[in-house]
């Protein structure tokens, strides 16, 4: 049998510049958004990156020198660096006379190169006011 002679069934081509156009546009959002992912995903890791040397700097913070009001800056390695300002710190009840000290402690952790973002931790530390004699046993 032959086929009947007249009009095949099929596809056009604008039908299929259409669907390709549809595809492309499509898969263009899907690149975008994976990048997006992406970017955060980093800017997340850098965070979590800033947040690991704050926690050691600040619990380090007076163990092996006096903490003392002021200014002090230094570098983890050569994306990260830091700046601590420690302040001596006084509660609402400021008539408390206790052995103790209290100061706050801020730390900016910077990274980046052109846009360099900053990181903001504070906490306070409470010091022990009266210095402990050394080498005496009782």
């Amino acid at each position: 049998m032959k086929p009947a002679l007249g009009r095949q069934r099929g596809f056009s081509l604008i039908e299929i510049i259409a669907a390709l156009l549809i595809l492309a546009i499509a898969f263009a959002a899907l690149m975008q958004v994976a990048g997006g992912s992406i970017g955060l995903t980093n800017n997340a890791a850098d965070h979590a990156q800033a947040a690991l040397w704050a926690r050691s700097l600040l619990d380090s913070a007076g163990m092996e020198q006096k903490l003392q009001p002021g200014t002090s800056e230094g570098k983890f390695d050569d994306q990260y660096h830091w700046r601590l300002a420690v302040a001596p710190y006084q509660p609402g009840d400021a008539g408390n006379n206790t052995p103790m000290q209290i100061f706050k402690l801020d730390l900016d952790v910077m990274w980046g190169g052109r846009r360099e973002r900053t990181a903001h931790f504070s906490t306070l530390r409470l010091v022990s006011a009266v210095p402990q004699a050394q080498g005496q046993l009782r």
